[in-house]
């Protein structure tokens, strides 16, 4: 053998074999030398050999007894490669022992027959390999199982249920009866962020979760919240009189401070420039607002702009039918979540630097009561308004004068202290995405005992999950995405633990979350309805309108609004929205419906001790349950299609509008400047034209595609989903600048602020980097680099 092997070795070896051509060189010897370049591919070198000729193999000759030994050992190799193959492909003997005749009987007939019944699940299941290493056994206790699990796994796509029979089986299970027992569970008189009831509620709702299956899951964070201090109240001090005050501002500014009482109507810019050009002096004064028309906080920080040093907020007989020592509640933070850690989540205060939102106020706020209100209108002196200044409220023994003449002083005395709040969740999972989600969620907490504010959008919440695990559980409902409900803590103080979760998570949900629909007020009145979006929902919500049946006179919600629905219905997000940090802040389509009385846009009773059942009734016509049976529907249906349809529902396409309106102000304000001839927003307008030849190619492929595709759909949704999230801008800081949107968000990078800006170094400047946000929206909702659109 060896001596076959050494001939063999020889005969391989006297032959050299190449496919590049080898020239001889003058000493008769090239060999090629082979390299990697820097882009991994291989370079070929021919060059001399060198060495030693000592060291070249020398030519040998072979005699035909090693020629002989070689054919032998061919031959001798392939008989035992043939007895080899032979001996391990033929089938085991089968031997079944310790069984009775029957047994072996039937056993030998199902061994025959399970190669048959194996073939199609043997792809799924196992390999080829499996009859040779297992015994006739598997196959017989095997067959029956593969069936049996994978039934549920694969009868989704061939059971799928009609859209509108899963619509009218959610409208079944939300009933007058199944909301008057939730809502009477969630009814307290006490809910405070960080409460022992708050915890209960938590709890139960954690439970309830539980119960449905739905892996529910806690998020803590330990955030500061300002309170009164009891030894220590609030106060005010107007002549001869002191108020102490028992509402509050939760993070006003501390402090004792001085200064005239000034009347600023609502405490808009618009309403600040009356009081300037009637000559009286805001810088250093008290202003005294009505609340209404803009958030508290926009309120103070547009009195901080104006040098003012404290303000006073109170509700007017004009605008709130208050009993006459009703007392008010909010917060004055112009922004969202914990103020002391602005950008980052507040799970523990001692890991990280102090720090401060930029949207605090640096004055003292503080709140009145209608009749402490009353005596300081009376006395405050000045000039009168115009008569169709609308500075006129609703005090029919005050002349509602500017004042400016006689000093007030101002004490502010709120602490912080730490709370430990819970954000509670559950989820029911998608059979297609389940890592792409909707978030449902209502906030549980309250100033005292929030009916309309908090009750009643916990009860929709809960009532939803119940339905939608019923729906999934028992009646074949199979959602191709994820549904998220979440039952946030601490909303009273600005959205603290829907940001903190947002915050904590935003590089986990910010690609993953499509779609927030806020459950916060959902029922304020009867025959009425309004809603702050995304335009991604535009279209989302005019269907869901049109789909859901009204009880209040009309046929459906749509029937409600009219053919204008847009104008009768949608209002601007504002910022004290519980959607608005979703949007502005994250990047994510959101969305906030509200059934109200005709020709109403708030409900008054919020922020007070008023906000109970009887209240709430008496806005409804007793008929909350019915109403929120409604809501929870109009909710449930918006959801239904997010999850259920191949194609996600947000229409790109109505962002069009938007965005030419935005970009036309730019235009305005640019024109009005003289000294910046040498800038054009053009460019700012080819980025929006690049957004709708992205929006209308995206169509044209959606409309070119087979939607059965999911994998096809997958890549079409990620496209869409890119959108809202490419709009917030990578410019500016979280911590100063929170809400980035270039369209909805809130400072200088904003199209809205460019559109007012007068520092033309500062317009050059926000308009480029505007444009290049813009144009990058658009080049994501693309897809892919190569097909990049390159006109900027």
């Amino acid at each position: 053998m060896d001596q076959m092997r050494l001939a063999f070795n020889g005969v391989v070896k006297s032959v050299r074999y190449s496919r590049f051509p080898l020239q001889p060189t003058e000493n008769g010897e090239r060999h090629l030398e082979v390299k990697l370049s820097e882009d991994g591919t291989e370079e070929f070198t021919d060059v001399e050999a060198e060495g030693s000729p000592s060291f070249r193999p020398a030519p040998q000759n072979y005699s035909r007894r090693s020629i002989a030994w070689l054919l032998l050992g061919t031959l001798l190799i392939f008989i035992v490669g043939y007895l080899v193959g032979y001996i391990s492909h033929s089938k085991p003997k089968v031997e079944f022992l310790n069984c009775s005749p029957e047994k072996n009987q039937t056993a030998g007939k199902q061994s025959v027959v399970a190669p048959v019944t194996q073939t199609p699940v043997a792809p799924v299941t196992q390999t080829p390999v499996a009859p040779v290493t297992q015994t006739p056994v598997a196959p017989v206790t095997q067959t029956p199982v593969a069936p049996v699990t994978q039934t549920p796994v694969a009868q989704p796509a061939e059971v799928e249920m009609d859209f509108k029979n899963i619509s009218q089986l959610l409208a079944k299970k939300m009933t007058r009866e199944a909301f008057q027992k939730t809502l009477g569970d969630f009814d307290k008189p006490r809910r405070s962020a960080g409460s022992d009831e708050d915890m209960s509620l938590a709890n139960s709702i954690f439970d309830g979760f539980k119960k449905l299956e739905m892996d529910p899951w806690t998020d803590i964070h330990y955030v500061q919240l300002p309170i009164p201090d009891s030894q220590n109240p609030n106060k005010v001090q107007f002549g001869s009189e002191d108020f102490s005050l028992a509402g509050y501002l939760a993070y006003s500014a501390t402090g004792r401070v001085q200064g005239k009482l000034v009347y600023g109507n609502y405490g808009r810019k618009e309403d600040l420039d009356i009081v300037t050009k009637n000559k009286v002096e805001l810088k250093g004064c008290v202003l005294l607002v009505r609340a209404g028309k803009i958030s508290f906080a926009e309120q103070v920080a547009n009195a901080a702009d104006r040098g003012a040093s404290a303000v006073l907020i109170y509700p007017d007989e004009a605008d709130y039918n208050y009993v006459a020592d009703t007392v008010l509640y909010g917060h004055v933070h112009l922004g969202s979540g914990d103020p002391y850690t602005p950008g980052f989540p507040s799970f523990n205060h001692t890991q990280f630097p102090p720090t401060r939102s930029s949207g605090l106020p640096k004055i003292p706020a503080q709140t009145l009561t209608r009749s402490v209100a009353v005596k300081l209108l009376q006395k405050i002196g000045g000039p009168e308004p115009n008569a169709t200044s609308g500075f006129k409220g609703g005090f029919k023994q005050v002349s509602y004068r500017l004042g400016g003449v006689e000093n007030i002083t101002v004490e502010v005395n709120n602490k912080l202290v730490n709370k430990e709040i819970h954000n509670v969740f559950g989820v029911i999972k998608g059979f297609d995405d389940p890592d792409r989600y909707i978030v449902l969620g209502a906030q549980r907490d309250a100033w005292g005992s929030g009916y309309a504010r908090a009750t009643v959008g916990t009860s929709v919440l809960v009532q939803l999950a119940k339905a939608f695990h019923e729906m999934v559980e028992n009646d074949g409902f199979r959602p191709r995405r994820s549904l998220v409900f979440a039952s946030w803590s601490a909303g009273e103080y600005g959205s603290v633990g829907a940001t903190e979760w947002l915050e904590g998570y935003m590089a986990s949900i910010d690609k993953k979350v499509f779609t927030y629909i806020s459950l916060d007020g959902v029922v304020m009145g009867k025959g009425g309805f309004m809603a702050s979006a995304s335009p991604l929902l535009y279209s989302l919500l005019e269907t869901t309108m049109k789909e859901v049946k009204s009880s209040v006179g009309a046929d459906t919600v749509y029937d409600m609004a009219g053919k204008t629905w847009d104008a009768n219905v949608m209002r601007p997000m504002t910022i004290d929205d519980p959607a608005y940090p979703f949007l502005a802040f994250s990047g994510i389509p959101s969305v906030s419906f509200h059934f109200i009385k005709p020709n109403s846009e708030v409900y008054t009773y919020y922020g007070t001790q008023l906000d109970t059942v009887d209240r709430l009734n008496y806005e409804t016509n007793h008929q909350t349950n019915e109403i929120t049976a409604i809501a929870a529907q109009f909710a449930g249906q918006m959801a239904l299609h997010l999850v259920h349809d191949h194609l996600l529902s947000l229409d790109v396409n109505r962002y069009s509008k938007t965005l030419t309106k935005a970009v036309a102000g730019v235009y305005k304000r640019i024109r009005l400047l003289s000294q910046v001839k040498d800038l054009s927003p053009s460019w700012l307008n080819r980025a929006r034209g690049s957004f709708q030849r992205a929006a209308s190619n995206l169509y044209n492929d959606i409309a070119n595609t087979n939607l059965d595709d999911k994998e096809a759909c997958r890549i079409l949704n990620d496209r869409i989903m890119t959108v809202e999230h490419s709009l917030l801008s990578p410019y500016v800081s979280p911590v100063e600048v929170p809400f980035r949107h270039l369209l909805f968000g809130r400072g200088s990078h904003t199209l809205a602020s460019i559109a007012e800006t007068t520092d033309v170094d500062e317009l050059r400047t926000q308009l480029a980097l505007a444009t290049w946000n813009l144009q990058g929206c658009a080049n994501a909702m693309v897809g892919n680099i190569w097909d990049l659109d390159e006109e900027i």
